[in-house]
This record gives structure tokens, sequence and C-alpha cells, in this order.
């Protein structure tokens, strides 16, 4: 077993031919483990960083210091537009959901996925006072017919793909974001590596959680790496972040 290198073998949930069930249940499971290991909070972080971000646009003068406890919808004027490349089961959308209508902040949340099954499964958690606009698609035909979301982020999407086609999500993700853009992923590291290969085995009842979760992590990323892409992309301004449980926060501000 090697870490020094990124692993480029095939995931299961990247087939085509998935049965409906086992995607669902592959899905549930990972609306728990990101629940549970901190999947959600990232993402959160990184949309509290943008909030401020866009209070400080908003406010003339403001000298505050970034932090969750002064998003104030009476701040922000705009209907903040949250936008997931590679959604799946919609938990983060959701999450943000809660989270913005905890802070009173008017907001708009759509996503789009690949798999129509991801994106049904996604669907069946809206209601008519917490609904979630999404489109089966690639994302880069992702369509934005209201105008360019404020934020466009994603999860656990980016070690799907190889470099190359990571450099071109980047520059996407840059030219169709009004404000900027969030990445959360995995920090390959054997710690990460052994840990969800013996908790999957425990207490997993998907095969492809059992073998996804630990070929995700050999499939994850180095900050160095992380750093050699952005560049690639000619992008300057970004802050890399480590996050528990061995994620990497990526922001990139326009």
């Amino acid at each position: 077993m090697t870490f020094t290198t990124r692993s480029y073998q095939a995931e299961l949930l990247d087939n085509e031919d998935i049965p409906t069930e086992d995607l669902y249940q592959n899905l549930r499971e990972l609306d728990f483990i990101n629940r549970t290991l901190g999947g959600h909070s990232v993402i959160l972080d990184g949309i509290r960083y943008f909030i401020n971000l866009i209070f400080k646009i908003n406010t003339e003068n403001n000298k505050l210091p970034i932090n969750s406890k002064y998003i104030d919808n009476s701040n922000i004027s705009e209907n903040i537009f949250i936008y997931e490349i590679g959604s799946g089961g919609g938990d983060n959308l959701r999450a943000i959901g809660q989270f913005l209508s905890k802070k009173s902040i008017a907001h708009q949340l759509g996503g789009v996925d690949l798999k129509e099954d991801c994106v049904r499964f996604a669907e069946s958690f809206n209601s008519n006072s917490s609904k979630i606009n999404y489109q089966i698609a690639d994302y880069q035909l992702a369509t934005f017919p209201n105008g360019k979301p404020h934020i466009i982020f994603n999860s656990l999407f980016c070690h799907h793909f190889r470099d190359e086609s990571l450099v071109e999500m980047l520059l996407w993700m840059y030219k169709n974001a009004e404000v900027g853009f969030i990445i959360a992923d995995l920090h390959r590291h054997p710690l990460a590596y052994y840990s969800i290969k013996l908790l999957t085995k425990l207490f997993s009842k998907s095969y492809l959680v059992k073998n996804d979760a630990p070929l995700s992590v050999l499939r994850g990323f180095t900050r160095k790496e992380w750093e050699i892409l952005l560049k690639k992309a000619g992008i300057k301004k970004y802050k890399i972040k480590w996050k528990w449980a061995f994620r990497w926060l990526i922001l990139v501000e326009k």
C-alpha cells in the first residue's frame, strides 16, 4: 500500500448500472458519515467564510473580523444563491439550507448530478417550505437562467477525477461563481485510510461504501497537490485549510 501518489482505480459508484436501492443505501450512509465525521461542518465553514465576505462587500467601512457570529441577514441585501456540482443525495445542500434558515438569510439552493437516481433521491426531501432545484447533467452543462451563483461548491467530488480534468473543473468553477467557490475533499493519509476501512467494515451495510470509502482516501490529495492544481489553473487567491476528519477545505475568491 502506497500513499505517495494518487490512486486512479475506479470506484464502484462511478459505474452507470448501479441498482437503485443499492445507490440509495449508499447515499443514506454517506449522509450519516458526513454528519458524524464532519463533512457537513467543513462545507459550512466555507459557507460562513463567503457569507461574511458578502457581508463585508455589502457593508461600507465594515471592520468586523470574519466570524460566524456576525452573520446577519440585515446586513445582506441579496438572496444568496449557492450551487453544488456533484450534488449526489443533496445532504450538503440540506445542511446549508438549515443553517441559512436558522440565520434568517434569504437563499436559493441548487445542484447538478449526472445520475438521475441521485437527483430523484435528493428531490424526495423537497417540501413546500424547503425546495432545492436540481439538474440532471454533467456539471459543465449546468445552466443558471437567473444569473450566476454567488458561491459554487463541491464535496468529495474532485477525487473522482484525474488531474487534467480537475484543472478544467477549477477553471469552470472560477468562471461561473460570482463571489468564489469551495472545495472539500479527502486528505490521503494512512490513518484516514485504515480508520475508514475498519469503520465501514464494522458498521456499513452498503457494499458500495465498504469498497469506495477507503479507495476514496487513496484517490485523495496532499496539500502540495492542491497547490499544483490551483497553480495550473492560474488561481492565485486561495486558502487551503486542513479540517477534521482528514479533509481539505479550499476557498477561492474572485
